[in-house]
């Protein structure tokens, strides 16, 4: 598993410090970095809580509908099942921030499949995987994953009917060539929740 990747259509890098596998399942330490005015979309972690320790910014957060901006050395602590987002403000410099998620469930490959299918080219010009593709993640990573408002209750009312036919087509949530082999850390996982 690459301890960096990349997402080439926002401009995002994780570099992954501490792993699930090495926190017993109770932490996922990744440092982001945001390229100028790149942004993370609304977004809700219904079973984790998320921090960050602001490493380059400013970096601008809404939280619950509460925007604030942050500089190098503040800290943001975003509760499980908030809906947030975060951008870097600025033209001319990426902006970066260690986040914490506790506990850190699946969260390491949520990423390396979503970066993974944006490298394969396989989003659209929105950013989103083909609905099948989607589906079958949004259901697989219901724990870590949301998406907030009418779209994200819809996506969870269609996901559990349509993952089983992405899996029938192909679509996985998790591909070997963006996360290495499996490894049995299912256990530690559900140890933590």
């Amino acid at each position: 598993m690459p301890d960096t990747i990349v997402q080439p259509m926002t401009g995002e890098r994780i570099i992954f410090r501490q792993r699930a596998s090495q926190t017993g399942g109770a932490l996922l330490l990744a440092d982001n970095f945001v390229a100028p005015r790149g942004a993370i979309k609304p977004h809700i972690h219904p079973h984790m809580e998320e921090s960050f320790e602001i490493l380059l910014g400013p970096i601008t957060f809404r939280v619950d509908g509460v925007e604030m901006t942050y500089g190098t050395g503040d800290t943001v602590v975003v509760p499980r099942g908030a809906v947030h987002e975060w951008w870097n403000p600025v033209d001319t410099e990426e902006a970066g921030a260690t986040m914490a998620f506790r506990p850190a469930l699946d969260m390491e490959t949520f990423f390396e499949t979503w970066f993974g299918l944006a490298a394969d080219g396989k989003l659209d010009a929105r950013g989103r995987p083909a609905i099948l593709q989607a589906a079958v993640m949004l259901h697989d990573f219901r724990r870590e994953m949301a998406l907030p408002g009418a779209e994200g209750r819809v996506l969870r009312l269609v996901a559990p009917v349509l993952a089983p036919l992405g899996r029938l087509r192909g679509y996985r949530s998790r591909y070997e060539r963006y996360s290495g082999q499996e490894v049995a850390d299912a256990a530690l996982v559900e140890e933590v929740l």
